[in-house]
């Protein structure tokens, strides 16, 4: 999935300098999902881990709008079996994009809302426009629900309160109020740069660390007890620690190779 990219491509993977960069290009419907779209990002998670990626980046196209939900167009034929199919399917895409190895940054500009507020919940850092808007604004407009695995992701990240507030209120959250929930790191103009930032930022930290915060991060929102043996002796058992134990006491320069 690289290369130029074509403009008919309803999703843009591309892949440079270790940064695989996932664009939602529908901009004329706001970035809305189709089912292909969902696909193409579960690929784009496979690409992720197969290859030399080490961060992801997220995005839309045309400035308007992150991802605006599902394509309504979709749910035409819909029925309750059809409902609780749609809705495993929505949970398994986005677990499989909170279990990618590598950093996952989200650069919403514009509109967050259903299945994108989901889709950028499952990333790791968010920032956002100051034009930016989150929520789920159902209870007023397609009169459907979310999975309670959906509920809980959002939960967990924006508090109960506020979720229960944006869900029956049907109301967006906006830029500002994001950031001081901590659900984005940072509001900037330019939020294609500061997720460049970022990323270049993180192409210079051992990768195995990253992983396992973020694997600590998964097991830990599962709930119970987590055992994390094996997150530890990875780590601690890597040439990158080996190396940069020796480098520190050295006083020399090493690169981290993620092994």
């Amino acid at each position: 999935m690289t290369g130029d990219p074509r403009e008919r491509d309803e999703l843009l993977v591309e892949s440079a300098e270790h940064v695989l960069t996932v664009t939602f290009n529908r901009p004329g419907q706001r970035n809305a999902m189709t089912w292909n779209m969902y696909q193409g990002l579960v690929d784009a998670c496979d690409v992720a881990d197969g290859g030399d990626t080490r961060v992801m980046v997220l995005r839309g196209a045309g400035g308007k709008a992150f991802v605006a939900g599902t394509d309504i167009a979709q749910f035409e034929s819909f029925d309750g079996p059809k409902g609780v199919a749609y809705e495993q399917r929505i949970s398994e895409v986005l677990h499989r994009l909170r279990a990618v190895d590598v950093p996952v940054i989200a650069a919403v500009d514009g509109y967050c809302v259903g299945g994108g507020l989901g889709i950028a919940a499952c990333a790791d850092i968010r920032v956002c426009s100051p034009s930016s808007r989150f929520g789920v604004p159902i209870a007023r407009t397609l009169g459907n629900c979310l999975s309670a695995d959906t509920v809980d992701l959002l939960m967990q990240l924006l508090g109960r309160a506020r979720v229960v507030d944006m869900l029956l209120q049907a109301r967006f959250i906006e830029a500002q109020e994001a950031y001081q929930s901590g659900f984005v790191t940072a509001v900037a103009d330019d939020v294609d740069a500061a997720a460049h930032d970022i990323a270049a930022r993180l192409l210079s930290h051992a990768p195995l660390t990253m992983w396992s915060v973020k694997e600590s991060v998964r097991r830990l929102s599962a709930g119970g007890p987590v055992d994390d043996t094996d997150i530890v002796e990875r780590v601690y058992g890597s040439q990158d620690f080996a190396r940069a134990v020796r480098a520190f006491v050295t006083k020399t320069d090493h690169t981290w190779e993620g092994r």
